[in-house]
C-alpha cells in the first residue's frame, strides 16, 4: 500500500493481505448502526405489544407511545385563569392573600391541584412514573408568564432525605432539572431538609407551620435571583420556609413556581 492510500492492512483467512480504508471502516459503522437501529424499532414495537402504552394520569390505552396522556385527560386539565394573584397564585381575588408576609414574592402555578393535573403529580410522586416530570416541566415551560424566569437559578425543594431513600429520586429535583432542559435556565439544587421529616400531605396550615415541623437550610450562598420549583403549591409553608433559608443565604429576590395549587 502506498502512503497516499489511508487504512492499514490485515490478514484475511487466506493470509492476503487487504486493506481496510476510512471508506471501509464509514461503512461498517453505517451498517453497524443500521442494524441496531433496526433492532431497536423492532424492539420497540414488541415492548409496545407486550406493554401497551397507557395515559399518564388516568392508565387509559394510548394510541401512541409518544403521547403521554389520552385525549379526555389533555382536555380535561384544569387550568387556572389568567391572571392569578402573582403573590400566592390563587385565582382574584385572594384576600386576605395568604403569602402577603412570604419570603417569597411571587409564586405562580398554571394548573390547579385536580383532576388528570392532581393525577400526574400522584404518578410522579406515588407511582414512580418519572416520565411525567418531563410532562409537567413541558406545561411550566410552555406557559411561565414573561420575567418570571428572568436571571432565575432554578432551586428544586428538597424532599427529606428518608422520604427521598424511600422513593429513589426527589420528584422536585426531576422536575426542575427538566424544566431546566427546556428552557436554559441554571440549576442549583442547594437547599436541604434539616428537621424530622414530618409529612406535610394531609397537614393543615397550622400544622405545616408549627415550630421545628420543617426546617430548610441553604448549602454555601444562594443565587441572587432563585426560582423555587415544586410539584405541589399548598399552603405555602414548604416554599416559604425554602425562601427564607435562600434569603438568609443572600438570595435578592425569591419566586416560586410548582405545577399545580391547590384552591380554599
Amino acid at each position: 500500500m502506498s502512503n497516499r492510500t489511508a487504512g492499514s492492512k490485515v490478514q484475511a483467512a487466506s493470509g492476503e493481505a487487504v486493506a481496510i480504508t476510512s471508506q471501509h471502516c464509514g461503512d461498517l459503522v453505517w451498517r453497524r448502526d443500521r442494524f441496531r437501529g433496526s433492532v431497536g424499532a423492532v424492539l420497540h414495537r414488541l415492548l409496545a405489544l407486550l406493554v401497551p402504552p397507557a395515559c399518564l394520569a388516568c392508565r387509559a390505552a394510548l394510541p401512541r407511545a409518544d403521547d403521554p396522556l389520552c385525549a379526555p385527560c389533555r382536555a380535561a386539565l384544569p387550568w387556572l385563569p389568567v391572571p392569578t394573584c402573582p403573590r400566592c397564585g390563587l385565582p382574584l381575588p385572594c384576600g386576605p392573600c395568604p403569602a402577603r408576609r412570604a419570603a417569597y414574592v411571587r409564586a405562580w402555578a398554571p394548573l390547579a391541584h385536580d383532576g388528570p393535573a392532581r393525577a400526574l403529580v400522584g404518578a410522579l410522586k406515588f407511582r414512580r412514573l418519572t416520565a411525567a416530570a418531563d410532562v409537567m416541566a413541558a406545561h411550566l415551560a410552555a406557559n411561565a408568564p414573561g420575567g418570571l424566569l428572568e436571571a432565575a437559578v432554578l432551586v428544586p425543594v428538597p424532599a427529606h432525605a428518608a422520604r427521598r431513600r424511600s422513593r429513589g429520586f426527589d420528584q422536585a429535583e426531576l422536575l426542575a432539572r427538566a424544566l431546566a432542559r427546556r428552557t436554559g435556565a441554571p440549576l442549583r439544587a442547594c437547599l436541604e431538609r434539616v428537621d424530622g421529616g414530618a409529612r406535610q400531605l394531609g397537614a393543615g396550615r397550622a400544622r405545616r407551620r408549627a415550630h421545628g415541623r420543617l426546617e430548610v437550610r441553604c448549602r454555601g450562598p444562594a443565587p441572587p435571583v432563585a426560582a423555587l420549583v415544586d410539584d405541589v403549591h399548598t399552603t405555602g409553608a414548604t416554599l416559604d420556609a425554602c425562601a427564607h433559608a435562600l434569603r438568609d443565604a443572600g438570595a435578592r429576590r425569591v419566586v416560586a413556581l410548582t405545577f399545580t395549587r391547590t384552591l380554599p
